[in-house]
């Protein structure tokens, strides 16, 4: 069976890759517009009512339009904008965040596409939460660096053409303390307190990794590292695209060296979760692709699960 998919918003940085996926399946025909016509409603609007799936890869404010543009009740829209993350009536497109949720997927219409810090962050406190182990209203803190590909072309651009030593730099940002994730980082964690979170830029290309610094003692009574990451094993036991590393991974301690490497995902739509820890402290870290699982790949293994295909299809 063929499925007809377009990609409105199919020259930015998520757009590209979906196409790249999309290149090599013969399950999909993919939809384009004219590059003079992308600006034009009504042909915006046709494609988006021809597809049985729509990837909405804009800001947010065209997504919303682009959204109220489809009449058609048999396709489903995919946005990976942070526009509709905890918008009443959208189901948010992380198929392990609970034991429902690709039955969710399977029959919704209208998705939304997590963020790359929101992924990484959520997969590692969801199922803690869940436990009981971190309880609800603790107020947590997460450190998130990614490539300056996450930043879209614009970004891409000013550290490709090179010239100007303060991008040698990691460049924290993030810092009126909105950033446009948080939102979605308490919601489907189950968290009641906003994360305080920092995110931070590199001078690389792709790869994230999070970092979640937690006091045993301000967690549920008898919490231990062991229990920490024996839930986390559990939840994702199973899950093909997450890896729950050893407590106190030797790779990294040893042979790595005690570096962490935030690229190691890099070219796949895999998540790596890991528990460093000592007698009163944990450190929870989650590395990914940001253009992966932490946004085009994550959009088609979505796509897959609504579509009721192998999850892994083209992944």
């Amino acid at each position: 069976m063929s499925y007809r998919v377009f990609v409105d918003g199919q020259e930015g940085t998520t757009g590209l890759r979906i196409h790249e996926y999309l290149a090599q399946r013969r399950d999909i025909e993919v939809l384009r517009i004219d590059p003079e016509r992308r600006k034009d409603a009504a042909e915006r609007a046709r494609l988006l009512n021809g597809a049985d799936v729509a990837f909405l890869c804009l800001p947010d404010a065209a997504a919303r339009e682009a959204a109220s543009l489809v009449t058609n009740p048999d396709t489903c829209l995919i946005d990976a904008s942070t526009a509709h993350r905890t918008a009443p009536g959208w189901v948010f497109g992380m198929p392990e965040l609970a034991a429902d949720q690709r039955d969710r997927i399977r029959h919704a219409k209208r998705i939304s596409n997590p963020g790359c810090h929101s992924s990484a962050f959520i997969l590692l406190l969801r199922p803690l939460v869940d436990a009981g182990l971190v309880p609800a209203n603790l107020p947590v803190s997460a450190t998130s660096i990614t490539g300056y590909s996450g930043g879209g072309k614009k970004m891409i651009e000013q550290y490709e053409a090179g010239g100007d030593d303060r991008l040698d730099a990691p460049r924290p940002y993030g810092l009126s303390l909105g950033h446009k994730h948080v939102p979605e980082m308490t919601a489907h964690t189950g968290l009641r307190v906003k994360p305080l979170f920092q995110p931070v830029v590199g001078r690389f290309y792709k790869g994230l990794g999070v970092s979640v610094p937690l006091h045993l003692f301000q967690l549920t009574a008898g919490t231990t590292p062991e229990k920490l990451h024996e839930a986390l094993s559990e939840r994702y036991a199973g899950e093909r695209f997450i890896r729950v590393m050893p407590l106190r991974d030797p790779s990294t301690l040893d042979a790595g060296g005690g570096f962490f490497d935030v690229q190691a995902c890099n070219g796949t739509n895999r998540v790596d979760l890991f528990v460093f820890a000592n007698d009163s402290q944990a450190m929870l870290m989650a590395r990914l692709d940001n253009l992966g699982k932490g946004a085009s790949g994550a959009a088609v293994q979505t796509m897959n699960v609504h579509l009721g295909l192998d999850e892994s299809l083209g992944l």
